[in-house]
């Protein structure tokens, strides 16, 4: 039973992630969805302590973007910023294989040639 409830959890958080992706602008919405699907697979086989920290990021990833999402939508200017800053005590944690995919995703999304040619519909 405990088991089916962990796996509810994970579900829920991951759909509820996705769902926040819609409010970012589209070259973002891709990057993210594309990076939380395979952080998301990379991890279905985590160790019981590494499932927990892992979760734990993701939750606190949540709450941000919807606090962002929300802070959003009560402006009317397009100039929303989404993100947070990195703590270096955070960033010392990291493993060398972290800070490549931090430091990837960072190149990623600051490209000024954006690598998804994805258009808005304005209907």
């Amino acid at each position: 039973m405990a088991a089916s409830a962990h796996v509810s959890r994970i579900r829920s958080l991951y759909k509820r992630i996705l769902v926040l992706h819609r409010f970012l602008p589209i070259h973002l919405r891709a990057l993210g969805d594309q990076y939380v699907k395979e952080e998301f697979r990379r991890h279905k086989q985590a160790a019981p302590e590494e499932a927990k920290s892992f979760l734990a990021e993701w939750e606190n990833y949540k709450a941000t973007l919807q606090t962002q999402v929300l802070e959003s939508a009560g402006r009317q200017s397009g100039g929303v910023m989404f993100g947070a800053d990195l703590p270096e005590e955070k960033l010392s944690q990291f493993e060398n294989e972290q800070i490549g995919q931090l430091y990837e995703l960072m190149l990623e999304s600051t490209k000024p040639n954006k690598q998804f040619d994805i258009h808005e519909d304005s209907r």
